[in-house]
């Protein structure tokens, strides 16, 4: 929120003010000034009309947002994605290939029912993970838990080495799925070598 310091006359106790005073309150706006300013721009992250918090917890770790990427379908738009990472990067192979805490976050522009969520995740699958056959009894199982889902709610992808994929509608928890193969291959869908989009892709890798 904009706000505006206005300079006043100085009163007449105000010029018996020392120097050192005068100096020690001129630093503390600074610091507040540069708090207030520093805090309003690293609150979140901004796209198409939608702030996606600045972190996201994953077990003991915080996660830090990457980038964010619009999808579109046509003319339409249909969710802005975000990328949380412990430790930011670029490169897509990296980040499916480090056994670290990561997480994809899908706000929703629009109402999707469950059939039309399935066939795109089903189509992302199929498309970037070449070895699909040992996590495909693991991925229909997480597929079935996918709802329907209405304009402003999220999904979220959240893995933890150790504990798993965890998949979540705004703070509910849905299902958890073990083994970090399972998570190369949900992450695969946004960052392997056919996403849903390259711009939802290159977003997401900041």
């Amino acid at each position: 929120m904009p706000f505006t310091i206005t300079a006043r006359g100085a009163s007449p106790s105000a010029s018996r003010t020392s120097p050192s005073s005068a100096t020690k309150s001129a630093a503390a706006l600074a610091v507040l000034v540069a708090r207030l300013v520093g805090g309003t721009v690293a609150l979140a992250g901004e796209l198409a009309g939608v702030t996606l918090p600045d972190t996201l917890k994953a077990g003991e770790k915080t996660l830090k947002l990457n980038g964010l990427g619009l999808r579109k379908k046509a003319v339409f738009k249909v969710y802005v994605g975000g990328l949380y990472l412990e430790s930011p990067s670029k490169d897509a192979g990296a980040i499916l290939t480090a056994d670290q805490a990561k997480a994809i976050r899908m706000h929703f522009l629009r109402d999707l029912t469950k059939a039309q969520l399935v066939e795109a995740f089903q189509e992302g699958f199929e498309a970037n993970v070449k070895d699909s056959a040992p996590q495909k009894a693991a991925f229909d199982r997480m597929l079935a838990l996918v709802p329907d889902v209405k304009e402003g709610s999220t999904l979220t992808f959240t893995y933890v080495p150790g504990k798993g994929t965890t998949l979540s509608t705004g703070s509910k928890e849905l299902g958890v799925f073990e083994g970090k193969g399972f998570a190369d291959a949900v992450f695969a869908i946004w960052l392997g070598p056919k996403p849903p989009s390259e711009d939802l892709k290159k977003g997401l890798l900041g």
